[in-house]
């Protein structure tokens, strides 16, 4: 006993201790991931946005730039298709473009770091960059003419250079009145002309921001480091505009299209970023958990020690009473003052009790036997009334007022009807109300669990029944049968007419009974008043099959039929507007 005491005491302090820790510990964990999540996802969206729109604008002042060169007047003077124009003029035109590609190139600032302009028709490219200012005669359009033509597009950005810092933005030059191409501007453009924007997303190491093409293909990474994996570059190509988000297995990848160019503002970040909260809680979750665990250790054996010592010197002085033999002494106080002491002295104070009872037991007559069973049909079950106040507590605090008084007012209407209907005879209206207090209680109790139901027939509600007939045998289906059944319960009570009599059926789908089970309580039911007392488990079927028969005659009473895991099905016969007197037809059931 004493050990057993000590390893509960170590084990349910240990658990109480450390299964809430980690619990609280896992729940904390995805607490923390979720809310990362969630914060990292509505940030990225909205630096996305805003990024996008700045990386825009800086796209849209480049082709401003191309924009100031196509409508510049020695441009078009030059592309007119003057075939009586002079040497000179045509050279005075050429020194007019020149002109034109020094003054957008000085004032472009340092990214930009070329420009070239390709005229069709006369096959001449004009460059100017930091190492050249020069005007060529190409036996063939280069070769980003050529791209723009076989794409069917007015521009496009380049990326195939031999600088990897560097891209060109080509724009086709188009006539006016029929979209006719007539050559093409490129401008060559560092990389580094976004750093300070895409900064706004990925901080001074811009790890996991980069640029993308309209296919997904990575085109600028400022880190170096290649981050967009082949399944993201798919997703991506697969995309419509953005701005958005996604998951892969490794990565939460941002996107958002930079207008009016249609390239992909990229920002990727790995899962593993944002677990790592979640892991470092859970770490020192499990710190604490194994530290409490340790200490819930050394405090429950201390504590058990201490508790179980005094115990078992008390099972032990329980095994030396003797109820029956006078003539030995009960074992003598130890006075103490605390619980055990408390349970040494009613312990004593029983066992007195226990012997005067014995003693008067033997005397008991028929007188007293009587006042026994008005007595029983007073009582209340107390675990019934423990679990009852028990819910009422769980209820105040978890629930509204007003469900806690309807429980208590479903209590006190069951105190009342013992205690102030003093008859033997109840109406069966009566008997029903009491059992719709009782049933009241028992679905708060199992909610969700119990699904019952009551058809009756009103006409058969006036009939008359020994009090406390009803609530007694719907107990028992719940102490005998639904109790052991794992599934949900089901309870149905049915009453109506029958013949000239009352038939009433309480059914339910609990653990139900063996068939020598079965037989033994028919023949106790069948045993009459003389199988009233001493009947065990069962008194409370007995005592109302009992007083049923001593009050209407043996036709009337109580028969039951039950099988084994499927339930039990009990039938109650009563005569209908009785007041106490019997029919002798016994057709009144219907034979």
């Amino acid at each position: 006993m004493q050990r057993s005491i000590r390893s509960k005491l170590i084990i349910t302090m240990v658990l109480l201790a450390v299964l809430p820790i980690i619990a609280i510990t896992a729940l904390a964990a995805e607490n923390s991931r979720t809310s990362m999540e969630s914060e990292v996802i509505d940030t990225n969206l909205s630096n996305m946005k805003w990024t996008g729109i700045y990386l825009g604008e800086q796209f849209s002042q480049l082709n401003n730039l191309i924009y100031t060169i196509q409508v510049s007047p020695g441009l078009s003077e030059y592309l007119t298709d003057r075939e009586e124009d002079s040497l000179s003029n045509r050279f005075a035109e050429q020194r007019k473009i020149f002109e034109i590609l020094n003054s957008v190139y000085y004032s472009a600032g340092n990214h930009v770091v070329g420009i070239s302009l390709y005229v069709h028709e006369t096959s001449t490219l004009f460059t100017i960059n930091s190492m050249q200012n020069d005007l060529q005669t190409l036996s063939a359009p280069p070769v980003a003419y050529d791209d723009l033509a076989r794409q069917h597009k007015d521009f496009i950005i380049d990326t195939s250079g031999k600088d990897p810092e560097k891209f060109t933005l080509i724009r086709s030059i188009n006539r006016f009145e029929n979209q006719e191409r007539l050559g093409a501007i490129t401008l060559e453009i560092r990389w580094s002309a976004f750093n300070q924007t895409l900064e706004l997303l990925g901080g001074m190491d811009k790890k996991g921001v980069l640029i993308a093409g309209s296919d997904g293909k990575e085109m600028y990474d400022p880190s170096g480091e290649s981050a967009l994996s082949s399944e993201a570059t798919e997703h991506l190509a697969a995309l419509g505009p953005g701005p958005g988000y996604f998951r892969t297995s490794l990565e939460y990848v941002f996107y958002n299209t930079v207008d009016p160019i249609g390239l992909r503002l990229v920002k990727v970040i790995p899962k593993r970023d944002i677990d790592q909260s979640a892991i470092n809680t859970m770490t020192y979750g499990l710190l604490v958990g194994a530290v409490s665990a340790v200490l819930s250790v050394l405090l429950a054996v201390f504590v058990a020690w201490r508790t179980a010592r005094p115990i078992v010197k008390l099972a032990t002085s329980m095994r030396g009473i003797d109820l029956i033999d006078e003539r030995k002494e009960l074992p003598a106080r130890s006075g103490r003052t605390d619980e055990i002491g408390y349970l040494e002295n009613n312990l004593h104070d029983m066992a007195v009790r226990i012997r005067s009872h014995i003693q008067n037991e033997y005397k008991i007559n028929l007188e007293k036997r009587t006042a026994e069973l008005k007595a029983l049909q007073s009582q209340i079950n107390p675990h019934f009334l423990q679990n009852t106040l028990q819910l009422i507590g769980g209820m105040i605090f978890a629930r509204q007022p007003a469900d806690s008084y309807e429980i208590i007012r479903s209590l006190s209407e069951m105190f009342r009807y013992i205690v102030r209907e003093p008859d033997h005879l109840a109406s069966l209206q009566s008997e029903l109300n009491h059992l719709q207090h009782y049933m009241h209680i028992q679905q708060k109790r199992f909610s969700g669990r119990l699904h019952y139901t009551l058809e009756v027939e009103d006409e058969a509600l006036q009939s008359e029944l020994p009090k406390l007939s009803l609530q007694p045998i719907v107990e028992n289906s719940f102490t005998h049968g639904l109790e052991f059944r794992q599934e949900d319960w089901k309870l149905d009570v049915s009453i109506k007419r029958s013949g000239a009599g009352v038939l009433i059926r309480i059914r339910d789908n609990g653990a139900g009974m063996t068939p020598e089970r079965l037989a033994e309580l028919r023949g106790m039911l069948a045993a009459g008043t003389d199988g009233l007392w001493a009947r065990g488990k069962s008194i409370g079927l007995i005592n109302v099959a009992a007083r049923i028969r001593m009050h209407f005659g043996p036709m009337y009473g109580i028969s039951i039929n039950s099988e084994q895991g499927k339930g039990t099905d009990i039938c109650i016969r009563i005569p209908w507007e009785s007041g106490g007197w019997q029919i002798d037809d016994q057709s009144a059931f219907g034979g």
